[in-house]
């Protein structure tokens, strides 16, 4: 993580800036936390590129604009400053702040660096700029605190993370955004798992599962070779949560089978209410295999997949996290390195020479992955009913097994009934009988 150099006229002029006061920022990690305030025009200060809840978000528009480094060739220049404004000024709730700004003014100041690049108070600003903009013409300065010249790219990150995850940034952080932050504490930290929770103020289970979370979808955006980013699988939080909780005590080669039938549902659509039910079965791959073979519209892009030759044979990220699988490949391993590499709005060609597109291939795959989930659903169910007399007999057993510890006592109360029990004890030899002999 670092922060770019501007020229030394901003700085100088920004220490040059007259000071209305000092104020104390307990946030600061450093013993002296008097900080200068200072009143600063909204065009002139820099909308930061390492804000992290707009990484994903970059991440997108530079794939839109054909131009990977937007955001770093030139962080401060034009182009990556009007991407960024459209950014922030794109995201939810936004125009809730313009109205506060409207009606209440700035509140707390924003925090820039000594070279007036903002660290905290990004969409203040940007609403300020959309509201000048927009005619109201008393929004032409941003009062900010001045961070130090010294102040490091650790310092920034810490100071980011206290004012932004210490309050309720759950509004305000897509959980892709939430979980890079969370890489981001666990390389400045050593890969130190307890003190990224004590940063992010989780617990260590929380941020080693957005860990987990995280690896999954960055193995669907390696495998789709650049056509899927991390802010496309921003609404899919629920599937990878339970998917990423089921497969970390699976063996590697289970686990592997779980996560293509996963995968291949979150690609295609399928509801993740549905996608569930493959936690409960033995083979979801097999199950989702069989479905794809038994639709007759699928045939065409079986086959298509199955004469599909992988680009590269390169270690999967998620190695460490499964364990090496060595297999061959699958159906649902076929279909899924197809479509993974095709955007919704592409077009895949058949070996025919025909071509499908990518939004009907979607609903027949979401089709036959949901139906393999409704049999996955079945199958858990007609197991239920196998399974549940025995639970219910060896409950039963259990509680009855404590008896002979407690009669002793129970005989020996004065209001003990020993008829009424021995009641109790015919009727459920009649029941026993009654078990024995029920078809």
């Amino acid at each position: 993580m670092s922060f770019p150099m501007l020229d030394p006229d901003r700085r100088e002029f920004l220490a040059a800036r007259q000071q209305l006061g000092r104020v104390h920022l307990a946030a600061w990690p450093r013993t002296d936390k008097s900080l200068r305030l200072v009143e600063l025009g909204i065009d002139w200060v820099r909308f930061s590129m390492l804000n992290h809840r707009t990484k994903a978000e970059q991440q997108r528009v530079a794939r839109q604009r054909q131009q990977d480094d937007l955001f770093s060739a030139d962080p401060l220049g034009e182009s990556a400053q009007e991407a960024q404004l459209t950014i922030l000024s794109g995201q939810s709730k936004f125009g809730d702040l313009k109205e506060d700004l409207l009606a209440r003014g700035q509140q707390e100041p924003a925090i820039v660096t000594a070279d007036g690049v903002l660290i905290n108070g990004n969409r203040r600003t940007a609403a300020l700029r959309v509201l000048r903009d927009e005619g109201h013409l008393k929004f032409q300065y941003v009062r900010c605190l001045v961070l130090p010249d010294d102040a490091t790219p650790d310092e920034i990150l810490n100071l980011e993370a206290e004012l932004q995850v210490a309050r309720d940034y759950r509004e305000d952080y897509s959980w892709i955004n939430e979980a890079m932050m969370n890489e981001d504490f666990y390389q400045l930290y050593g890969r130190d798992w307890e003190q990224v929770a004590q940063r992010m103020r989780r617990s260590k289970n929380d941020v080693m599962e957005q860990h987990e979370k995280l690896l999954l979808v960055q193995q669907l955006v390696d495998q789709s070779q650049g056509a899927w980013l991390p802010i496309d699988f921003t609404d899919n939080e629920s599937a990878f949560t339970e998917l990423a909780g089921h497969i970390r005590s699976l063996p590697a080669a289970e686990a592997a089978g779980v996560k293509n039938a996963y995968f291949l549902g979150i690609i295609s659509g399928a509801n993740y209410r549905d996608l569930r039910h493959f936690k409960k079965a033995d083979n979801p791959e097999g199950l989702v295999a069989v479905e794809l073979q038994g639709e007759s519209a699928l045939e065409g892009l079986l086959t298509a997949a199955r004469s599909a030759v992988p680009e590269n044979d390169e270690a999967d990220p998620l190695d460490d996290f499964l364990g090496e699988v060595d297999a061959e490949n699958t159906v649902v391993e076929d279909l899924l390195r197809l479509v993974v590499t095709k955007r919704p709005e592409s077009v895949i060609r058949l070996v025919d020479g025909s071509h499908v597109t990518m939004q009907s291939a979607l609903r027949g795959l979401s089709g036959a992955v949901t139906a393999a989930a409704h049999e996955a659903k079945e199958r858990a169910r007609e197991q239920n009913v196998v399974e549940a007399p025995f639970q219910a007999a060896g409950a039963a057993f259990t509680a009855l097994n404590r008896l002979p510890r407690q009669l002793r006592k129970s005989r020996a109360h004065v209001r003990w009934d020993e008829a009424a029990f021995q009641e109790q004890l015919d009727s459920i030899e009649e029941l026993l009988q009654e078990l024995r002999e029920t078809p």
